[in-house]
């Protein structure tokens, strides 16, 4: 009796082989059909090119040059968020309704804040030689950062993006009034006023600074964010922590933050015997 050694067509789910996918061409824009049929070969699955066509198609998906010219500002600061640096301004009212703007910048990978400067008129010279302290405190971690993202302000003026560009910096000025492209700084503002500043009765510029300060100090080494796998900026991502015995809690900002940190059990005390003179 003779046996069909025909092989049977791939299975099909809802009408759509079990190969294709368009995964591969949405999380890859500038992949063609050719190229996304030879990824899913190395991966063990024979698909024609047509049929990824076919597939792309029913999933609203147009070709490769189409998609690629179709990136978002979200995979652009997803895609560069190692070089990425953005800057912002926020306003706090003191206790005798004075209001002070306080400047800041933010390393968008790592989170890291960094408090440039308080004052109750900012200028454009202020906001430039605030720049060229980044700059130096930045130090070789400076020719990292590629672009700057800032809202279009006034006081950011032609000095402020000279300083960035002798750095190789380009700024990146957002569309007027559009506050999401800054989304990283604006969220900052939002966790600052919720966590501290409007928790608290500020006097003044000093008092402003000294909170602000030891805030970033919380918020970049004692402070879990989501978007880093509930590490602080300042963590070492490759050390793991070991559960330890004993917790001690540490009080910043006379107790309206806290942070805990694990302490190594101490060994347990002998009193040395004095041996005793010999009569």
């Amino acid at each position: 009796m003779a046996t069909d050694t025909r092989q049977a067509r791939p299975a099909t789910v809802a009408g759509r082989d079990c190969g294709a996918h368009p995964a591969p061409g949405a999380e890859n824009p500038t992949w063609g059909y050719v190229r996304i049929q030879g990824e899913l070969r190395r991966l063990g699955h024979r698909v024609a090119a047509a049929t990824i066509r076919r597939v792309l198609r029913r999933s609203g998906l147009p070709p490769a040059p189409q998609r690629a010219s179709q990136q978002t500002w979200r995979s652009f600061l997803r895609a560069q968020a190692h070089t990425l640096l953005a800057c912002d301004f926020m306003h706090v009212e003191t206790v005798f309704l004075k209001r002070l703007y306080v400047f800041f910048a933010m390393e968008i990978a790592t989170r890291r804040v960094h408090i440039l400067g308080v004052t109750p008129r900012p200028t454009g010279a202020w906001v430039a030689q605030l720049a060229r302290n980044l700059l130096m405190d930045l130090e070789e971690r400076a020719g990292c950062f590629r672009f700057l993202i800032r809202d279009r302000d006034s006081k950011f003026t032609a000095t402020f993006d000279a300083v960035f560009a002798g750095n190789g910096t380009a700024v990146i000025p957002t569309p007027p009034q559009s506050p999401r492209p800054n989304a990283f700084a604006e969220r900052w503002i939002r966790t600052a006023r919720t966590e501290c500043t409007d928790r608290l009765l500020i006097t003044g510029e000093r008092h402003l600074r000294t909170v602000l300060t030891r805030y970033a100090e919380h918020y970049n080494a004692g402070r879990a964010h989501r978007s880093l796998g509930l590490h602080a900026p300042d963590d070492d991502p490759g050390i793991i922590p070991l559960p330890a015995a004993t917790v001690r809690r540490k009080q910043v900002l006379g107790g309206l933050l806290n942070e805990y940190h694990t302490m190594s059990p101490r060994p347990p005390h002998h009193s040395q015997e004095t041996p005793s003179s010999a009569a």
